[in-house]
């Protein structure tokens, strides 16, 4: 099916706005324009808890100009923001629920020791995975703090512009590689994407693992991420023993990516293929092809796949 999409993808990080504008189709996406406008100083800082923008007219003024630079009249956009902005659980729910409201409450009962937030502030959002043999239900539950995305919504509503979907960069990075990935079964993913690591497991296409890891100031093949790569895949050997991963994907910026692929391999001691954003989609005539500015606008690429 062919597609032009209407829905900006826009990433939203503590250094700027990152857009990007997609169309071709959903079997050989294409990228028709990409920008990016920076915040000045002190315009955001990323909490799970507390309102992330310090300036809400520099936030206002730096969205609108990066979505200028795309040439593209549509006022729809699919927001991507930071991982450190939520929090993610893979859950399993025993029986069946007659309602979503229903299914709201037993997550919330079922992870109520578990959720960083008070319970008036606190947004729960659910995916469906799949059935477990037992009859349990796997779930995909995120949570973020009311506050938090009210105000993302409310100032981007004053950019002119409408929010038709919000998550995090994880999820949009999985999107964007969603058809090389599709076709394994079982494997993982290691990415180290805006300082944050993120490592998610799959098992007949279905994550049975996630962790993220926001490591500010760290680069991506420093010491600390090799260990919090150990520590996690302990973790899911741990809880998963059954289990004889055979295929490894990794995503990096391309200055460190090499470096990367090596010290994931001495951790998983098999070696892992290097996902490239140039690879997943095609440019058009006024993007780039190369990776070094493709990358990063992998996680506004992903959103702007993620709603065609």
């Amino acid at each position: 099916m062919l597609f032009a999409s209407d829905i900006i993808g826009v990433e939203i990080s503590s250094h700027g706005v990152t857009c990007a504008l997609t169309g071709g189709s959903a079997a050989s996406p294409r990228v028709e324009r990409v920008a990016f406008a920076p915040f000045p100083p002190n315009t955001i800082q990323i909490s799970l808890r507390e309102q992330n923008v310090l300036d809400p007219d520099a936030f206002v003024a730096t969205l609108k100009s990066a979505c200028n630079l795309l040439l593209c009249r549509s006022q729809r956009i699919s927001v991507s923001l930071p991982d450190a902005t939520c929090r993610i659980s893979l859950l399993d729910l025993e029986g069946r629920f007659k309602s979503r409201n229903e299914a709201m409450d037993l997550i919330r009962w079922k992870l109520k020791k578990n959720i960083p937030l008070d319970s008036a502030d606190t947004l729960v959002d659910y995916q469906k995975l799949t059935v477990r043999e037992n009859g349990d239900l796997a779930l995909l539950v995120a949570i973020a703090s009311r506050t938090v995305i009210s105000q993302y919504e409310d100032l981007i509503a004053q950019a002119g512009l409408s929010p038709a979907r919000i998550n995090c960069n994880t999820f949009n990075i999985c999107q964007l590689f969603d058809r090389r990935l599709s076709l394994q079964d079982d494997y993982i993913l290691i990415s180290f994407y805006g300082s944050t690591l993120s490592i998610v497991a799959f098992a007949e296409g279905i994550p049975e693992f996630f962790r993220v890891k926001h490591l500010s100031g760290t680069m991506a093949t420093d010491s600390r991420v090799y260990m919090e790569i150990n520590s996690s895949l302990l973790v899911y050997r741990e809880r998963f023993p059954e289990r004889s991963v055979q295929t490894v994907f990794c995503v990096a910026a391309p200055e460190v990516a090499q470096d990367f692929q090596s010290m994931v391999a001495e951790a998983v001691e098999i070696t892992p293929i290097l996902l490239e954003t140039k690879g997943a989609i095609t440019p058009g005539n006024s993007a780039p092809g190369d990776q070094e500015r493709l990358f990063p606008c992998t996680a506004a690429i992903g959103a702007a796949l993620r709603s065609t």
